[in-house]
């Protein structure tokens, strides 16, 4: 569907986040039984802490295909803020709970890298990043993302619409959902030897929210590459949805009649549900979602929140006849 005019959930200039403040957040999870609250993806702090650590000397082979070029219509007419914000001092829970993990990260082998794509579809294949790269219609994209810990940011992403993986893939009529699971390498991601975690992470969408328009897979970030702590080689990107459902590292997609129950849903389901669509006046249970921090390029500024994060008119019809579901956790 071909979009001509401005929408609301196209940023402001004076809104798009400084790219160096992807969020501070604490670690709460110790131990079977303990849930951490921090649980989004991609977080950054301000900060020196890590000055001088440096990124993989590894040349990702897509490199040459970036910049990609820029969708007009997620475009921000705002400069974005300084890259270094937004890549660094993140939380990657495959790598540890605490927020350190951008150097960790740089120890994932991102080539070969492969996705199995499994389940009802007309064929079961196993998918090249590099060759599923050549077929898709690569496109900058400009998304808010809010995280459940109440904060929020903006970002550029490369990659291409989900649709467009899906039609390729080419699920069968009785699939009613797509379930992503990240990779398995207990041997450089130590976090996957907490066994309280029930890896691998795993979380998923309806059909109707795949096929979005708005739901993405990001490969780049920034105009390169998207670096391993953000999620390489590949990350779902879905902005009306709270950071926690936005999958890193993907390495599996499975198209499946049954509802996956996702990774912060089986340890904790009474805060952390399937929908997690992001809405003010639905309060996490030990904290408000009303307003949230958001990190421009002048620091930090409590903004109000919108519902499905300001994207409500391109998918609230997703969910029409599903108000008795918990669709905001």
């Amino acid at each position: 569907m071909l979009i001509k005019r401005n929408k609301g959930w196209e940023i402001p200039e004076s809104q798009a986040t400084p790219e160096a403040v992807f969020l501070n957040r604490r670690t709460m999870l110790k131990g079977v039984g303990a849930i951490g609250g921090m649980i989004a993806a991609g977080a950054a702090l301000p900060g020196a802490a890590f000055a001088g650590h440096k990124e993989s000397d590894e040349v990702d082979p897509s490199a040459h295909l970036y910049p990609v070029a820029q969708n007009e219509i997620f475009k921000l007419d705002r400069p974005l803020t300084p890259e270094k914000f937004a890549t660094h001092y993140n939380n990657y829970y495959e790598f540890g709970s605490q927020k350190e993990i951008y150097q960790l990260a740089q120890n994932l082998p991102i080539r070969p890298w492969t996705i199995q794509v499994d389940g009802l579809v007309e064929k079961e294949m196993t998918l090249d990043i590099d060759d599923l790269l050549a077929r898709m219609p690569l496109e900058e994209r400009l998304y808010r993302h809010r995280c459940v810990e109440a904060w929020s940011i903006a970002v550029p992403y490369s990659g291409f619409p989900l649709k467009a993986l899906i039609d390729l893939v080419r699920p069968l009529g009785s699939a009613k959902y797509l379930v992503m699971q990240t990779f398995e390498k207990p041997e450089v991601a130590r976090g996957q030897k907490q066994f309280w975690y029930p890896w691998p992470y795993t979380d998923g969408l309806t059909m109707a929210e795949a096929t979005n328009d708005l739901a993405f897979i990001a490969t780049g970030y920034y105009g390169k590459p998207i670096p391993r702590q953000n999620g390489a080689p590949l990350r779902l990107a879905v902005p009306w949805k709270y950071g926690f459902k936005h999958v890193k590292g993907i390495a599996r997609m499975t198209f499946s009649e049954q509802r996956p129950v996702s990774f912060w849903e089986e340890i904790q389901a009474a805060e952390y549900g399937f929908w997690a669509n992001v809405n003010p006046e639905v309060s996490h249970p030990r904290w408000s979602q009303a307003s949230e921090k958001f990190y421009g390029p002048d620091g930090l500024k409590r903004v109000p929140t919108q519902l499905y994060n300001g994207y409500a008119e391109f998918v609230a019809g997703l969910y029409d006849g599903l108000e008795k579901e918990p669709l905001y956790m």
